[in-house]
C-alpha cells in the first residue's frame, strides 16, 4: 500500500508518498480502506515543525480521513463490514473531560494519521458517518466540525435566538456558522473579501463585517449587535483582544485556533471587567462527534468543500491551504 510520510526533516520538501507494508489486524481492531482525508491548519503546522518539532519521524500527516471497514479482527462489535467511519481525532478520548492522554494522543502526530490507502484501527476510534454525505464531505467531520460543535453545544451551550461571532471562512468558522444556524441563532461574521463575505451571506450569516477595512472590527461588530452572546475564535492571541470587544458581558469565548498568532500583549481587563468566559477547546470526544452526525443527518447539513486533491497530490493541497485562498475545507480523494 502506499501512504505520505514526513521523512527525514520537518517541511513539505520531505513531505513523500512512499509504499508501505500492508498492517496487519489484531484483536479488537480494524482495517479501513481510506476513501478521502481532509487538511487542517493543524496539519500545516505539523508538517512544518511547528506543532510539535520533537514529534519523532517519520510520521504520517493528518488527522481527518474517512474508510470503509473492510477487515474485522476478533472480538469487533462496535462496526461491521462495509461500514463507512471516520477515526477520531483523540483516539482515548471517549466522553467527558480530557485526561492527559487524550490531550498527548492525537491523531496526525504522535498517532499515526490518515494520509495512507489502509490503515488498522482499534473499534473504539471508529464513529459512523452520515449517510447522505459523500466520502469527501464526510471527511470534514473529525477536527473541524467537532471543534465547532464543541464550542457550540458541548461547552457552549448556544440556543436559539443567541448571537453567534464566527471569524474567517476557515474549516472551523464555516463550520461553526453552519452549525449556530441548525441551534436556530444568528451569525455575524468576518472576512477580508467580498467574493466570501457573499458566500458567507448565503450559508446564513445575517452581516459580515470587513475587518480589512476596520482593524477595530470587534467595535463593529459590538455596534451592530450590542454584544454578541458567543465568539468562535480561531485566530488566537492576534484576534482575542477584539473578539473581547464583541462579546457582551457575561459572554463566551471558545478559543481554538492559532491563525493570528500565540503571544501577543494583552489586557485581561475586559475579562474582568465584563466576566467574560474564555473557554479553550481541543477538538471534543467521540462521544461529541456522535451527537454532531445526528444533528447533521437530521438536518442534512453539507460541509462546505472547497477543493479536491487527488491523494498523489498532498503537497499541492498543503500549498492551496497555506494560500489562505479557500473556502470551508481542502480535500484528498483516495484510491
Amino acid at each position: 500500500m502506499r501512504r505520505c510520510e514526513v521523512q527525514d526533516s520537518f517541511g513539505l520538501d520531505n513531505l513523500r508518498l512512499v509504499e508501505a507494508p500492508v498492517p496487519a489486524v489484531g484483536p479488537g481492531q480494524v482495517r479501513l480502506q481510506v476513501r478521502a482525508c481532509c487538511l487542517n491548519y493543524r496539519d500545516q503546522l505539523m508538517v512544518r515543525g511547528h506543532y510539535d518539532p520533537r514529534l519523532p519521524l517519520p510520521f504520517v500527516p493528518l488527522s481527518d480521513g474517512v474508510g470503509e471497514v473492510v477487515e474485522l479482527g476478533a472480538g469487533v462489535s462496535r462496526v461491521a463490514l462495509g461500514d463507512r467511519v471516520c477515526a477520531t481525532f483523540a483516539p482515548t478520548w471517549i466522553a467527558g473531560e480530557p485526561d492527559p492522554s487524550a490531550v498527548r494522543l492525537t491523531r496526525g502526530g504522535v498517532v499515526s494519521g490518515m494520509l495512507s490507502e489502509q490503515v488498522v484501527l482499534g473499534e473504539q476510534e471508529l464513529v459512523p458517518v452520515p449517510d447522505h454525505l459523500s466520502d469527501v464531505e464526510a471527511a470534514t467531520l473529525p477536527c473541524a466540525a467537532l471543534t465547532a460543535w464543541s464550542a457550540l453545544v458541548t461547552y457552549g451551550g448556544v440556543k436559539a435566538g443567541d448571537v453567534v461571532l464566527t471569524l474567517g471562512s476557515g474549516g472551523v468558522s464555516v463550520f461553526a456558522l453552519q452549525l449556530a444556524r441548525l441551534l436556530g441563532a444568528r451569525v455575524i461574521a468576518t472576512t477580508s473579501s467580498a467574493a466570501k463575505a457573499e458566500r458567507l451571506l448565503a450559508l446564513g450569516a445575517e452581516a459580515v463585517v470587513r475587518y480589512d477595512e476596520d482593524p477595530r472590527w470587534g467595535r463593529a461588530v459590538r455596534q451592530l449587535t450590542g454584544g454578541v452572546d458567543h465568539v468562535v475564535e480561531v485566530g488566537g492571541a492576534g484576534t482575542l483582544a477584539q473578539s473581547l470587544e464583541a462579546v457582551r458581558p457575561g459572554g463566551t469565548v471558545s478559543l481554538i485556533g492559532v491563525l493570528a498568532g500565540v503571544r501577543e500583549p494583552l489586557s485581561v481587563l475586559p475579562v474582568l471587567m465584563k466576566q467574560v468566559r474564555v473557554q479553550g477547546i481541543l477538538v471534543g470526544h467521540r462521544q461529541g462527534f456522535e451527537a454532531m452526525n445526528r444533528a447533521i443527518a437530521a438536518h442534512q447539513l453539507r460541509p462546505a468543500v472547497d477543493r479536491v486533491f487527488p491523494f498523489t497530490q498532498a503537497r499541492a493541497a498543503f500549498e492551496h491551504l497555506a494560500s489562505g485562498m479557500h473556502f470551508g475545507k481542502v480535500c484528498l480523494q483516495v484510491g
